[in-house]
C-alpha cells in the first residue's frame, strides 16, 4: 500500500477524521494532524469570510510535495487536502495528516507537508473585511 492515501485539492468540505483514518497505520506509534481552519481576525481587522482560487494545477503540485514527503520522511500513511471556493468562519481550509513509526517523524513530516504546501500550492485566498475592506493573500 502506498504511504499517500489521499491528495485533494476541492470545493467540498474537509473531514479531519475522515483524513485521519485514511492516514492511520497499524505499525504507526504517532498520527498526527494538522486543520488550518478559517479564522475570524487578520491583521487586527474582523474576517466576515473568505474564497480561496486555486491553479488548474493545484492538485498536482500538492501531490509532487506529498511524494517529496514520504521520500524524505519514514511516513506509513499521508493525506493532505485543501479547500477551495467560499470558506465560513471556522471551516478547515487545509488538513494534512501524517502517521509514522515515532512521534518525532511525524511532527517533523507534518511540520514540512504544511510548510511545503503553504510555499508552493497556487491558491490565493481574498478576504472580506467587516469595515467593508478586502485582500487578496498569495498563500495556502
Amino acid at each position: 500500500m502506498s504511504a499517500i492515501r489521499h491528495v485533494d485539492v476541492t470545493v467540498d468540505r474537509l473531514d479531519a477524521q475522515a483524513l485521519e483514518r485514511l492516514a492511520d497505520d497499524h505499525r504507526a506509534g504517532a498520527l498526527v494532524t494538522f486543520s488550518g481552519n478559517v479564522r475570524d481576525h487578520d491583521h487586527g481587522k474582523h474576517v466576515l469570510g473568505l474564497e480561496y482560487e486555486g491553479h488548474p494545477n493545484a492538485a498536482d503540485i500538492l501531490r509532487l510535495v506529498a511524494e517529496e514527503i514520504v521520500a524524505e520522511f519514514p511516513v506509513y500513511g499521508l493525506t493532505v487536502a485543501h479547500r477551495i471556493g467560499s470558506l465560513e468562519i471556522g471551516e478547515a481550509a487545509l488538513v494534512a495528516c501524517v502517521s509514522t513509526a515515532h512521534r518525532g517523524e511525524a511532527f517533523a513530516a507534518l511540520e514540512a507537508l504544511v510548510n511545503r504546501t503553504k510555499d508552493r500550492l497556487p491558491v490565493w485566498k481574498h478576504q472580506r473585511f467587516a469595515d467593508g475592506t478586502d485582500e487578496w493573500v498569495n498563500c495556502a
